[in-house]
C-alpha cells in the first residue's frame, strides 16, 4: 500500500471545539466539490462524471472503505490536523491540496468561518506550502512496510474506537481479535478489492493489562441536521507473546485507522514496543 501523509499547521489565536474531525471533513468536502465539480447542475445524483469524481469517491460512495482519513487530537486546543491518502486516492493530491487551501484561507472553519493566513502544509515530512505559496510537489509516495517486530507491546486507543460486533457497537470492552479483524478487512479491500469477514489465521498473544473506558462524543451533522453520537472505546491494552502477523496488522492500523468513522479521525491507534 502506498500513501501520502499531509500535515497542516495553523498558527491562530482562535480555539477549536474538543472534536474537530467532523468540522474539518465537512469543510473540506464543500471545498473539494468546488475544486473538482464539472457538472453544470452541480448535482451528484445521476452525474455523468461520477465514476471519475474525487468528491464522489470521498463523500458519496456507500458501503466501502474510503481511501483517506483525517488524523486529529482530541481537545488539543489547536486547529492542526493531518490527512492520509491511500493508494489511487494519492492521484488526487493536487485537488486535495487546493481544497485544503480554499477551506482554510477563503471558506473558513466552524460556524464563525475562521480563515487563516499563517498556515503550513507538509507532505511526507517535507514543507510544500508556506507564506501563501505552494512549493514543488515532486515527492514520492510512502510505501507501507514493517521493518521491525516486538512481541511485547502496548496498544493505545487515542480517539474513540467504534467497532460493531453482532450488529452492535462495543461499549465497554474490546478484544485484540476485534481490532485485528477491522484492520484485516480494510487491508483486504484496499489490496485485493475483496470483502473479508474473519481473520485468515489465529493470533497468538497474552493480554497482560486492559485499561479501557467508554468515551461519549457528539458531532453536529449539517446534512442530517441533528447531533450524532461518535461514542467509542479509548484506553490501552498491554500484550505479551504477540505473533508477527498480528504485529504487522497493528502497525498498518496506525496508518489506516481502526473501526468506523476513521475519515473523521476516530479509531486512531498507536503501537508502542515494550523493550
Amino acid at each position: 500500500m502506498n500513501y501520502y501523509h499531509i500535515e497542516v499547521k495553523i498558527n491562530t489565536p482562535h480555539k477549536p471545539s474538543y472534536f474537530i474531525g467532523s468540522t474539518i471533513r465537512g469543510a473540506m468536502g464543500y471545498a473539494l466539490k468546488k475544486v473538482t465539480c464539472i457538472n453544470p447542475s452541480y448535482r451528484c445524483e445521476g452525474c455523468f462524471a461520477q465514476s471519475s469524481c474525487l468528491y464522489q469517491q470521498f463523500y458519496e460512495e456507500k458501503n466501502s472503505f474510503h481511501k483517506y482519513r483525517f488524523d486529529i487530537e482530541l481537545g488539543s486546543g489547536k486547529f492542526d490536523f493531518s490527512l492520509y491518502l491511500f493508494d489511487d486516492a494519492c492521484d488526487g493530491l493536487p485537488y486535495i491540496l487546493s481544497a485544503l487551501e480554499m477551506m482554510l484561507t477563503k471558506n473558513g472553519l466552524t460556524k464563525n468561518n475562521y480563515t487563516f493566513n499563517d498556515i503550513e502544509f507538509f507532505l511526507n515530512g517535507q514543507t510544500i506550502y508556506q507564506h501563501g505559496e505552494f512549493k514543488s510537489l515532486d515527492i514520492l509516495q510512502k510505501s507501507f512496510k514493517v521493518d521491525s517486530f516486538c512481541p511485547d507491546i502496548k496498544i493505545k486507543l487515542l480517539t474513540p474506537l467504534r467497532i460493531k460486533k453482532n450488529n452492535r457497537f462495543l461499549r465497554e470492552d474490546v478484544d485484540l481479535e476485534d481490532i485485528l479483524r477491522s484492520i484485516y478487512q480494510k487491508e483486504q479491500e484496499f489490496n485485493h478489492g475483496e470483502k473479508a469477514f474473519k481473520l485468515d489465521y489465529i493470533p497468538h498473544y497474552v493480554t497482560v493489562v486492559k485499561d479501557l473506558s467508554y468515551k461519549p462524543l457528539m458531532r453536529n451533522s449539517n446534512r442530517q441536521r441533528q447531533r450524532m453520537s461518535m461514542d467509542g472505546i479509548v484506553g490501552e491494552l498491554a500484550l505479551m507473546g504477540l505473533d508477527k502477523r498480528s504485529y504487522e496488522l497493528l502497525k498498518l492500523g496506525e496508518v489506516i485507522g481502526v473501526g468506523k468513522q476513521t475519515v473523521m479521525g476516530l479509531g486512531k491507534i498507536e503501537v508502542e514496543d515494550l523493550i
